[in-house]
């Protein structure tokens, strides 16, 4: 009875999906493509029928990730194709490198009975793996009644989600019970998904750890720097609200600051924003060779973090000044740039305190004192050479859950005679 009454609240809400959509198109026209595919309706050219391993990766930071997943698992069950669903316009456009032939990508079908119902009447997967933390129930019942096998991988849940999914126990519960099988990042997150009833199948690492970053992009930006005359201060990933907390506390004339928002469709308001308080702005997308003199650079691109992160000698994290959990401080790691954190890093616990007592990172309380640790970090050459050698060996040491994941997977398969060559 419960989800029942779920599925009508969202069948009742898939009008306002549809303008959320149409709204969103204005600045990403992405959204406004195959926009029936989230309701279950796919076209023509649309390929049926497995065998399909299918992989939801709702956003960009889950489908980067889980590329070395994909890698690995294409080894161990060599013939399987992959079925790719994303939520956003950033993972689908993502996810497009890492189709083959054969692969099959859609949206994520709205999580209601019906529309889940014909996703896997169309697409028949073998399995489905869910990336990190998307588990809606009617998936899960819908797949429970298809007789496919539907697991979470490089599954985490914090502290403040388990508070939301205890609030919501009447839903939540039997949607992590009902899973097939967990595999969690860290002890913690295991502790947390089995106190939801979640069958935790191992403990694997994070397969961000395994992401290479994009070599080219990082010898560019790297030479960028060279004929910068500041140290580059960068705020990575930032969220709503961050930018105007760095331009409390901004000091132009110390270091060239570089600001990368997390979404595309704030890249003008926080071009505006600095540009409101009297300072210059150069944005990449306008010169796509170098950035122009300026006070303020704006990361205005898509895909370019390896770039931005070799560009710059210390990066703030966005996401963790404001309550939001933090971005992703590893990927930073891996380009050897030092990690400054402000003090809200819930999203990745375990790896922002790994990160701290190896040296590749360090926590603070607010933007302000972020600002002076990364300005006094930067005017030593030396200090900040051994914070960048401790960021890559941090980021090297906690590599291979993506193989672990996969031996996981492929074993899986092979037990419930899911996959046969």
């Amino acid at each position: 009875m419960i989800l029942w009454f779920y599925s009508l609240l969202m069948r009742c809400l898939q009008p306002l999906l549809r303008l959320k959509l149409k709204h969103r198109a204005k600045v990403e026209p992405l959204y406004g493509h195959h926009i029936n595919e989230r309701f279950g309706v796919y076209a023509e050219l649309v390929p049926v029928g497995g065998p399909f391993v299918w992989v939801h990766a709702v956003s960009l930071g889950e489908t980067r990730a889980v590329a070395s997943f994909i890698s690995e698992l294409r080894r161990a069950l060599p013939g399987m194709r992959f079925l790719l669903t994303h939520g956003t316009a950033t993972g689908r456009q993502q996810g497009q490198s890492l189709l083959q032939v054969g692969d099959v990508q859609v949206w994520q079908p709205w999580d209601t009975p019906q529309a889940t119902h014909r996703f896997l009447q169309h697409f028949k997967p073998r399995i489905g793996l869910l990336v990190e933390t998307e588990v809606w129930p009617n998936w899960v019942a819908a797949c429970e009644r298809a007789h496919v096998p539907l697991c979470l991988i490089n599954a985490r849940l914090s502290e403040k989600s388990l508070r939301t999914a205890q609030r919501l126990h009447w839903i939540a519960g039997p949607a992590y019970s009902r899973l097939s099988v967990v595999w969690a990042q860290t002890e913690q997150d295991a502790t947390r998904l089995r106190y939801l009833g979640a069958k935790v199948g191992g403990v694997l690492g994070n397969f961000k750890f395994d992401q290479k970053p994009n070599l080219e992009q990082l010898n560019q930006g790297r030479a960028m720097r060279l004929v910068t005359n500041k140290a580059v201060v960068m705020l990575a990933s930032s969220r709503e609200g961050e930018e105007q907390m760095l331009l409390d506390v901004l000091k132009t004339q110390a270091v060239q600051w570089l600001v990368v928002p997390r979404h595309p469709q704030r890249f003008e308001a926080v071009a505006h924003l600095f540009e409101s308080a009297g300072l210059s702005v150069a944005r990449r997308s306008q010169d796509p060779m170098a950035f122009p003199p300026a006070d303020v650079w704006i990361g205005d691109s898509l895909g370019e973090m390896s770039l931005y992160f070799g560009l710059a000698d210390v990066a703030l994290l966005g996401g963790s000044f404001a309550p939001l959990g933090g971005q992703n401080l590893i990927e930073a790691a891996a380009c050897g740039c030092s990690v400054v954190m402000g003090p809200h890093t819930f999203n990745f616990a375990q790896a922002a305190e790994l990160a701290i007592a190896e040296g590749a990172a360090v926590q603070v309380q607010d933007m302000a004192q972020a600002v002076e640790f990364a300005l006094n970090l930067s005017s030593k050459p030396e200090v900040l050479e051994s914070a960048s050698s401790a960021a890559l060996a941090f980021a090297h040491a906690h590599q291979g859950a993506a193989l672990r994941a996969s031996n996981a997977v492929a074993g899986f398969l092979h037990e419930r005679g899911l996959f046969r060559q």
